[in-house]
């Protein structure tokens, strides 16, 4: 948890010398909703679940720039693998370009996203133990949405997303190859400075 606590601090600082600028290149997001798998996780029926990311932002061109930050999404499961009433969640950082452009002559814009996660799944009971890590590795993302404003610097962000992780695990000596894959409803706030 240190090492993202330091990204955030890392990229407000940043941020902070940026205010002197008239061109506004940074922004901050944090964005949350409900998720549905869009598949088993290894013969797992998940039920829907919920998640939230914190993600900063930096635009190179007019148009186009890149983000990167934290997310976190749990899903339930009533039987699975490793026993009744577990969950599973996925954490770890989220990275890409983005794409935002003007709807008319209004001041709401469309955003499109694709990008990479470096996450992980945890496997956990109901009383919280982490029963499997399956460790970080590599994924993908793509989401879209709306930028509606708020005032001068600040916007509401519905939109979808789709996350795609595949881990292996090795609860109780067994592997398993884990294909996360989901949709999440999200809505969230971002402020540009």
């Amino acid at each position: 948890m240190k090492p993202t606590i330091a990204f955030f601090a890392f990229f407000l600082l940043l941020a902070g010398t940026a205010n002197a600028q008239e061109d506004k290149r940074f922004g901050v997001e944090f964005n949350g909703g409900l998720s549905v798998a869009t598949q088993t996780l290894d013969d797992t029926r998940l039920n829907p679940g919920f998640g939230f990311e914190g993600l900063l932002h930096y635009r190179i061109l007019p148009h186009a720039g890149v983000y990167a930050g934290w997310g976190w999404n749990r899903f339930g499961a009533s039987e699975s693998f490793a026993g009744p009433d577990v969950c599973f969640e996925e954490t770890g950082y989220v990275f890409g370009l983005q794409f935002k452009h003007p709807l008319g002559d209004t001041r709401m814009r469309y955003a499109l996203r694709a990008g990479g996660l470096y996450n992980h799944i945890e496997t956990e009971n109901a009383a919280g133990d982490i029963l499997d890590d399956t460790g970080h590795g590599l994924g993908w993302q793509v989401a879209g949405g709306l930028e509606l404003p708020l005032g001068e610097n600040w916007c509401l962000l519905p939109g979808l997303k789709f996350n795609s992780l595949s881990r292996e695990s090795g609860y109780e000596g067994i592997e398993r190859e884990l294909n996360h894959r989901y949709v999440s409803l999200r809505l969230g706030i971002s402020t540009r400075f």
